[in-house]
């Protein structure tokens, strides 16, 4: 039987290549998510203060893509936390995988995927779009097969201006911020033309990516987003059912069922 619905609570901490996001796991779910700059230690601390004050003894998770952060994150929690444990590393993240080198795909993948298939019960295209733009296929059975990774919004801004300097530079929530009516198709001026282009281009290798998932599945997996930018390119998608902010950390705390599940299952010298 599983015990998750009992699972003590947990201090979440996923830290990616520029931004982290921190919230608690209590009763089977993920509350007050909360994103900081990836090396702002204190402002970890401070949102998950008053949860660790309640809770004595909950571990802090750590999910990551950036282990020096993520060991400068722990180290500053190191005296409000009895235990810290790394997805991947001192848990596993329960989900299969088909790729050529497993060890070298991030856990962010493999953390919004294990989510995504959580959540939809059936084949999968999990979108994360953040500093880069990753595009992973789930099977029906839950196994992850692979998928694309292409530079994300800001990346593809900086790159702009970088190869071409007389261009403006645009930061993406400006980029995001500029919605162009339909009555009004293309950029009337340098700005809101970057800014068409490039989202354009970030929606437009998802679109081409699910068709081609698709396409070799069979079918027509459910489409789920997350990432910092998602909601601003995928709400209201035609393609994309679902924008989830927390997928990865839902995908922590799913991780952190299992764990407990595997630790209470009995030993077979027991039955």
């Amino acid at each position: 039987m599983s015990t998750h619905e009992h699972a003590p609570p947990a201090a979440l901490l996923i830290v990616g290549n520029t931004r982290a996001r921190t919230a608690h796991y209590a009763d089977g779910k993920v509350h007050h998510s909360a994103n900081h700059d990836a090396e702002d230690g204190e402002a970890m601390i401070d949102a998950l203060a008053s949860f660790l004050d309640d809770h004595h003894g909950a571990p802090l998770l750590i999910g990551s893509v950036n282990p020096p952060a993520a060991r400068a994150a722990a180290s500053a929690f190191a005296s409000r936390v009895a235990q810290v444990a790394y997805a991947g590393i001192d848990f596993a993240i329960p989900l299969q995988t088909t790729v050529a080198q497993p060890q070298r795909v991030g856990i962010d993948r493999l953390l919004c995927c294990l989510a995504a298939f959580k959540m939809a019960e059936q084949a999968c295209i999990v979108i994360d779009a953040g500093t880069a733009i990753t595009v992973d296929f789930v099977d029906g059975q839950g196994v992850h097969h692979g998928g694309a990774i292409a530079p994300g919004l800001g990346a593809m801004l900086d790159g702009l201006h970088r190869a071409a300097p007389a261009l403006p530079e645009l930061a993406p929530a400006d980029a995001l911020a500029m919605n162009l009516p339909e009555a009004q198709p293309w950029g009337p001026d340098t700005e809101p033309a970057i800014a068409l282009g490039a989202r354009a281009a970030a929606v437009g290798l998802v679109h081409n990516l699910v068709d081609r998932f698709a396409l070799a599945y069979g079918g027509y997996p459910r489409v789920i987003a997350t990432g910092g930018d998602a909601l601003g390119l995928f709400e209201n998608d035609e393609i994309v059912e679902h924008v989830v902010p927390d997928l990865q950390l839902v995908g922590l705390g799913h991780a952190y069922e299992a764990m407990l599940d595997e630790d209470n299952e009995p030993d077979s010298d027991d039955l």
